[in-house]
């Protein structure tokens, strides 16, 4: 897995210590424990917290880590329309634009 850096490239200068964190613990630490738990696995977790509370930048961001970690266009569709039944049917009608938007050189 890549090291992570967007942390401090969006927040470093602001919150350094966050960014920090964000990098080295969550990125560097936790999803590159992929003995554990696969990268594509974290994205579809990852993907269905965010939707779940409606976090849609961060949605869009994840489509485009899980899209790098394999996830298709066909598995996005299939876990949104799962998870519309879970965590609404709006919420899944706002990721279903970002979905097009992250797979849509695959149209």
């Amino acid at each position: 897995m890549k090291k992570q850096t967007a942390g401090r490239d969006n927040l470093g200068t602001l919150a350094p210590k966050f960014a920090e964190l964000n990098d080295d613990v969550l990125f560097g630490e936790i999803w590159s424990r992929e003995d554990k738990l696969s990268a594509r696995d974290r994205s579809m977790i990852t993907i269905a917290a965010l939707m779940a509370q409606g976090l849609y930048p961060q949605v869009k961001s994840h489509l485009i880590l899980g899209k790098e970690h394999g996830l298709t266009k066909d598995e996005i569709v299939e876990i949104v329309t799962q998870l519309a039944f879970y965590c609404g049917w709006a919420k899944a009608w706002s990721v279903f634009p970002l979905v097009e938007e992250v797979y849509s050189e695959e149209n």
